[in-house]
């Protein structure tokens, strides 16, 4: 077992947002988390990387354990040199080259030479078919572009595992293709990926595993093409139902 997740929970002051949730992540999985707005699905994956702080819960990585309340700095920079997140906004740096936004944690955090890592980021340009565009600022770039660059920066740190919060809602329709396409892509090398999304042809065709959650829980959780061809719960034959509504 890669990664195993056992009893996360989370509360904002009156509002419990995790209720208690367990997952089990083999290398190469791609598990989509599921769920409506509101369900905990954000903040499940922050907690995992310790963008937030979980009241409870244990992360076993690599079968070493973390406390997802108390761990320390470096057992959080354990944990995060074998993972890498994607969010929804590209948190890219606006006056920095794509190269430069590439290289920095490479530099920076990871003290390498600036040819190493220049090297290493131009491998994981080509690989999101950004190369071309390593001079260019983050303001020169469509929003779809801007993602991929997101996700060579991740790339480049060689993670064991990459965390994606809701990739592509911050992108119109026309550009959410080309960011799937190279999840897609990194599905099929094999990278175990973690991803949040609305994105139903994604979670059915590319990734193996699905967490649907609802009000902080998990309402089922299973392989992809069972979840969809036979959820075994209501809610979420209620959510699958409403989804392909939407689509008519």
């Amino acid at each position: 077992m890669m990664l195993k997740i056992k009893n996360v929970h989370k509360r904002f002051e009156n509002l419990e947002v995790l209720r208690g949730i367990d997952l089990d992540v083999e290398k190469g999985d791609v598990v989509a988390i599921l769920g409506p707005s509101g369900s905990g699905k954000t903040t499940f994956l922050r907690c995992l990387n310790f963008l937030e702080r979980a009241d409870r819960g244990e992360l076993i990585f690599d079968g070493e354990p973390f406390d997802l309340h108390a761990a320390s700095r470096q057992d959080i920079a354990r944990v995060r040199k074998k993972t890498a997140f994607v969010f929804q906004n590209y948190n890219l740096f606006l006056n920095k080259t794509v190269l430069q936004n590439v290289t920095l944690g490479l530099t920076v955090a990871g003290r390498m030479p600036r040819h190493q890592a220049n090297d290493i980021a131009l491998r994981a340009l080509e690989r999101v078919g950004m190369a071309e565009k390593l001079n260019s600022f983050p303001s020169q770039l469509s929003g779809g572009q801007q993602q991929r660059v997101a996700i060579a920066r991740g790339l480049a740190s060689n993670p064991e595992i990459i965390y994606f919060d809701e990739p592509t809602s911050a992108l119109d329709p026309e550009l959410i293709g080309e960011v799937l396409s190279v999840m897609r892509q990194l599905a099929r090398e094999g990278m175990t990926m973690l991803v949040v999304t609305h994105e139903m042809d994604f979670a059915r065709h590319v990734s193996n595993k699905v967490l649907f959650m609802e009000g902080g829980s998990v309402v089922e959780s299973g392989p992809s093409g069972e979840f969809f061809s036979h959820p075994q719960q209501e809610r979420s034959r209620d959510f699958i139902r409403s989804i392909l509504e939407a689509r008519k």
